[in-house]
C-alpha cells in the first residue's frame, strides 16, 4: 500500500507559487449570507497585503494559520 499527500496549497496572491501557511476567511455581505467563508490563502509574505485587502472592503472576517 503506497501512503498519498494532499497537494500543498499555494498563496492567492497574483503570480505567487509560495506554500500558503494563512487562510484568510472572506465574504462579501451584499452577495453572501453572513455565514458564508469564501478562502484566500496567503504565504508569509503576502498574509498583510492580502489582508488589508480585503479589509478595506469589509470583506475580511478572519485569520487562520493554515
Amino acid at each position: 500500500m503506497t501512503e498519498t499527500t494532499a497537494p500543498e496549497t499555494i498563496c492567492s496572491a497574483k503570480g505567487c507559487q509560495q506554500p500558503a501557511s494563512y487562510d484568510l476567511g472572506w465574504n462579501n455581505p451584499k452577495i453572501h449570507t453572513p455565514d458564508r467563508r469564501k478562502h484566500w490563502m496567503a504565504c508569509r509574505d503576502h498574509k498583510d497585503s492580502l489582508s488589508a485587502f480585503l479589509s478595506a472592503r469589509g470583506f475580511l472576517k478572519e485569520v487562520t494559520e493554515a
